[in-house]
């Protein structure tokens, strides 16, 4: 990643010095100048802003009924706001914040009438490799609604700045005045801060309630019989060994563990010990540390009593009969350890808590309710990693909800048995422990006077109607919000969001994440068409349905997800269509979203036969907490052919060139037996080799003489120095760069049990208990028609 770019703090201004030039009236960071009036004039530039200048490929008339190619080549692009050049070059990147809806109705009552959600979706602590850094003793923000200054305000004059968001008037203070980019006195609006959609501050000490706090990680490892026979603790200790130099902190950085079976073990590190020190208390109704100071060492200081430890720990419990598990007095001590300073928790965990507080039977068993609540501080993230268990009885995954954690599941795992699911959890426990970290945060979200937040969604506590406390924020967490239009946004070209993270980083920096999104207000339905994001829609109707599942039922959350799809084409047909044609009619804009819909349908999440409820509860896990991208890729996975790559068209990264193949429908009338084909559903890969495909694929990328030498149970691609082999692992390699979680690859064939897996995914076709895509078309067009 490329290093940050860093501004330093302000110099003082010129103690003499030639008179500055006069400012123009109204410099562009943005919006338009006021008139006495109060109300927005109308710039040139927003003067000539019709949204009939928007492409009409976006509003062409498609009938679905006719067109089945709908996907495009490679990846479906986002909607451009149809801003002026000068703020569209602002804007801020749709991975990183985008709205369903690229253009504002301007009152409720259209967005009624649309019948299309409006939200945002939030990626706010993605790794940038670009990523401006400020230092500044003032942060300039409105006095009035504290939105920071970005590039959407407008500057009145050199001294005064108008807030895009509640309109207020501002001063310029002395200090900004000053570029340090430029070294120029006298031009703010050409500040970093006024060029960057997306700008980092190191915040001063007014943005703290105390001194920031160390990096802290405490695991929590449960030890039963159990888990010992799992394996996984060899796989935890050794990558936890591994990287260890690599946990994001510095010299203040502390570590503890606890593990747990019928009784809860602490592991005194303290430096000068020979040896780490097991302590066990066995009463676990009333949970006591026993030696408070030396059971979260600092890292630097202890690191070889802690590489100790981990040495030691998988044999330490290898002839371990004990079968309970007190999970509930373990997180409670965990959360006395944690309090004073907070930090992260890791819990792993192999079967349901049996003792002790917050012990469950299994869900099969009628009375199966926790006989007591666990509860944990805002400032304690907890991260949780399910081996092998069910997933939809205990509540610990709602503590990593409320916690800004994050779940992790990995059904049916076994070190020696399940080699794929070994090698899925080292990749994800690599990332998981290496990546960057932000402790005590604090998001907020600011918008236009006008419009109005009304539901989140993601993993998080909600402290008031727009601030969120995140103990942890991490680059791999999503967040959607949705929005509502409370007063007509009046005399407004243009409408902002703005969200703000105050975090503070491994280092012990207290810092603010600021992003900015701008977009045009329309009046006319057919330029809010125009402008719908159908990926985003398509992820926020996920979180409503997950949401939808929780407080109604199944059965309501798939009708609502139906009932979309339906209000949104008949009000196209009904207020934009001029001229009624027959058919199912969208505009190019939203072809995707019946497609989308029914990719929902028949996800894990939301499918209504097959599958365990532990594999749907994780899938719902899942859609509420992963960033748009992510999310995309499990709910329509990719489909490629893949026996005839060429360099025809490929990217050309770092001298190595990537193949890009075209991505076909989800459908079996796409494969061919002469033929091989990879399907990219996110966290798994799957390589269907066709039982007639080409000898020369099957010895040069799979090394095998013949299809049935394709072994069964296959899980790499063979490095072969070929050229077929190497385009096709450059392809796979680079797919599973642009994810931060793992994807094991199964090659299969006729016989493969994972086949039927692979078929479930062929969104496009009838299943048992779904319709095909054609059908569930004609149903669209009779509700529509009624």
């Amino acid at each position: 990643m490329a290093p940050p770019q860093t501004f330093g703090p302000p110099l003082p201004p010129p103690a003499v010095g030639p008179p500055l030039p006069p400012p123009p009236a109204a410099v562009r960071g943005t919006p338009p100048p006021a008139h006495s009036d109060g109300k927005r004039a109308l710039s040139p530039s927003l003067a000539s802003l019709s949204l009939q200048s928007q492409p009409p490929e976006a509003l062409r008339v498609i009938n679905l009924l006719q067109e089945r190619s709908l996907l495009p080549a490679g990846s479906v692009p986002p909607p451009v706001p149809c801003l002026p050049q000068d703020l569209q070059k602002l804007s801020c990147s749709p991975e990183v914040f985008r709205c369903t809806l690229t253009s504002i109705p301007q009152t409720q009552s259209l967005l009624n009438k649309a019948k299309l959600p409006l939200g945002l979706l939030l990626h706010p602590f993605k790794d940038l490799s670009q990523l401006p850094v400020v230092t500044s003793s003032n942060i300039v923000r409105c006095r009035s609604c504290r939105t920071y200054i970005n590039p959407f305000v407008t500057f009145l004059d050199a001294r005064r700045w108008k807030c895009n968001l509640c309109h207020r008037v501002n001063d310029v203070p002395e200090e900004f005045m000053y570029n340090p980019v430029s070294r120029l006195y006298g031009a703010p609006h050409k500040r970093p801060e006024v060029q960057n959609a997306t700008i980092e501050f190191i915040a001063p000490s007014e943005y703290m309630l105390r001194p920031p706090q160390p990096a802290v990680y405490l695991f929590i490892l449960d030890v039963s019989h159990n888990a010992v026979e799992t394996g996984y603790l060899d796989v935890f200790c050794q990558t936890l060994l591994e990287s260890l130099d690599s946990l994001p902190g510095d010299t203040r950085t502390k570590i503890g563990f606890i593990t747990f079976d019928s009784t809860i073990h602490f592991y005194n590190l303290q430096e000068g010990l020979s040896q780490p020190q097991m302590l066990i208390v066995s009463d676990i109704d009333d949970v006591f540390l026993p030696t408070p100071d030396s059971l979260l060492v600092n890292l630097s200081e202890s690191k070889e009593l802690v590489q100790d430890l981990l040495a030691s720990l998988p044999q330490m419990f290898g002839q371990t009969m004990e079968t309970q598990s007190a999970l509930g007095p373990a997180l409670q001590a965990a959360f006395k350890l944690l309090s004073p300073t907070g930090g992260r928790m890791s819990v792993f965990q192999t079967q349901l808590p049996t003792i002790g507080i917050g012990a469950l039977k299994p869900r099969e068993e009628p009375s199966h309710r926790a006989n007591a609540k666990v509860t944990l501080m805002p400032q304690c993230g907890l991260c949780l990693w399910k081996l092998t268990i069910d997933l939809s009885s205990p509540p610990e995954g709602c503590i990593s909800r409320y916690s800004a954690g994050s779940v992790y599941f990995y059904p049916s795992y076994h070190k020696q048995h399940s080699p794929p699911q070994t090698e899925r959890l080292q990749k994800d426990l690599k990332r998981y422990l290496t990546r960057k970290i932000g402790f005590e945060a604090v998001m907020r979200i600011r918008c236009t006077k006008g419009l109005s937040i009304h539901t989140f969604h993601g993993n998080f506590f909600v402290r008031s109607t727009d601030l969120l406390s995140l103990a942890n924020v991490n680059p791999d967490a999503g967040f959607a919000v949705q929005m509502s239009i409370e007063e007509n946004l009046l005399d407004l070209q243009t409408v902002s969001f703005q969200a703000a993270l105050l975090y503070t980083s491994s280092k012990g920096e207290r810092r603010i994440r600021v992003h900015t999104l701008c977009l045009p207000v329309v009046t006319s339905l057919s330029d809010i068409f125009a402008g719908a994001d159908v990926q985003a829609i398509t992820a926020l109707l996920a979180s409503m349905a997950v949401d939808r599942c929780v407080t109604a039922s199944l059965s309501d959350a798939r009708d609502s997800l139906i009932n979309a799809a339906i209000d949104t084409l008949a009000s196209y047909r009904s207020s934009v269509l001029t001229v009624p044609q027959p058919g199912l009619l969208t505009p190019a804009c939203l072809r995707l979203l019946p497609l989308y819909i029914l990719a929902l349908l028949k996800h894990k999440a939301f499918r209504t036969s097959g599958g365990r409820l532990d594999e749907r509860v994780f899938a719902m896990f899942q859609l509420k907490q992963q960033p748009l991208a992510f999310l995309l890729m499990m709910v329509h996975p990719g489909l490629y052919r893949v026996d005839q790559l060429t360099d025809e068209g490929a990217l050309n990264i770092n001298d190595r060139m990537i193949p890009q193949p075209r991505a076909l429908q989800l459908s079996v009338e796409k494969l061919s037996r002469d033929a091989a084909f990879l399907m990219d559903c996110g966290t798994v890969m799957y390589l269907w080799v066709g039982r007639n495909c080409s000898p020369v694929f099957l010895t040069q990328v799979l090394g095998a003489d013949s299809y049935a030498d394709v072994p069964l149970n296959m899980i790499q691609l063979p490095e072969l120095d070929t050229a077929q082999s190497s385009r096709l692992r450059a392809f796979v390699d680079w797919l599973r760069e642009r994810r931060p979680f793992h994807a094991v690859l199964h090659v299969i064939r006729d016989e493969s049990p994972l086949k039927t897996e692979f078929m479930q995914n062929m969104i496009e076709d009838l299943s048992e208990s779904a319709l095909s895509y054609y059908e569930f078309l004609l149903h669209l067009q009779q509700q529509i028609s009624k």
